[in-house]
């Protein structure tokens, strides 16, 4: 039986004897929140819980990588109108990331990557990078366990609920998705826009209801931006393997990084 690369099935003397300098201690993030009808809440906890699982059993060992439970609660304000959505503010989640990191201090290690499966958090979590790395001298990561191959049908804009988040899932967690009721939603007018569009020069605040036909007294927004009506585990699979070998080879990186070469 392969030993644990847990970092929280150590005993507290067995992470000084088990770390060094250059371990990697791996956070998978993910968030609990609305995902449309066909997909669970956890949808982006399972994914960065998945992704670093794969991730310890497939070079662990060879990168001295130790992993940490997910954090499943984050940025998640997009999605604050549906219920089910449990979400941290921006000053509740730098302050939680604080307490990590002056706790992280204290280990043999210099080096923390998160996988971050939730694309809210991303711009927070590089303020978080920085801030760990001026107040506890760690060296900080962030990855994120997503692949897109867009199959033009959602015109760039597929960024949740849609092909390839779907189809991830679906080869994870195929008992979470019910596959009769996913849909097509397409922001397609944004796709005219030369800057002022996901990918583009300019970025915009948004929720993930903002998108979808006014509704009427009693509908309900649905929070899907993309199409997961031909999403399928066969291709999450692919988007996997491909996941799961860009973040080996990122962790090597990592490993002998330096930032004077």
């Amino acid at each position: 039986m392969k030993a644990s690369r847990l970092l929280s099935d150590l005993s507290a003397p067995a992470v000084h004897s088990s770390l060094n300098r250059e371990s990697i201690v791996v956070i998978p993030i993910g968030a609990i929140e609305a995902h449309g009808p066909h997909l669970p809440l956890s949808t982006d906890f399972e994914i960065a819980s998945y992704a670093v699982t794969r991730l310890l059993e497939n070079a662990g060992a060879e990168l001295d990588l130790w992993g940490l439970p997910p954090i499943a609660f984050s940025k998640s304000n997009e999605h604050a109108w549906a219920s089910g959505t449990v979400w941290l503010s921006a000053s509740t989640m730098l302050a939680v990331f604080n307490d990590i990191g002056r706790s992280l201090a204290t280990l043999p290690s210099r080096k923390v990557l998160f996988v971050n499966a939730h694309g809210g958090n991303s711009a927070l979590l590089q303020v978080i990078c920085r801030d760990l790395r001026l107040a506890y001298g760690l060296e900080t990561f962030l990855a994120h366990p997503f692949a897109s191959t867009d199959d033009g049908n959602e015109l760039g804009m597929g960024i949740h609920g849609g092909h390839d988040e779907t189809s991830m899932l679906m080869h994870v967690r195929p008992d979470l998705v019910d596959m009769s009721r996913a849909i097509r939603a397409v922001p397609e007018h944004l796709a005219r826009n030369r800057h002022v569009k996901w990918g583009g020069s300019v970025s915009f605040g948004w929720l993930s209801s903002d998108f979808e036909p006014e509704p009427g007294p009693d509908a309900h927004p649905i929070g899907v931006i993309g199409d997961a009506t031909n999403a399928n585990a066969a291709h999450g699979l692919l988007l996997w393997e491909k996941v799961l070998g860009d973040l080996v080879e990122a962790c090597r990186e990592i490993q002998r990084w330096s930032p004077r070469g």
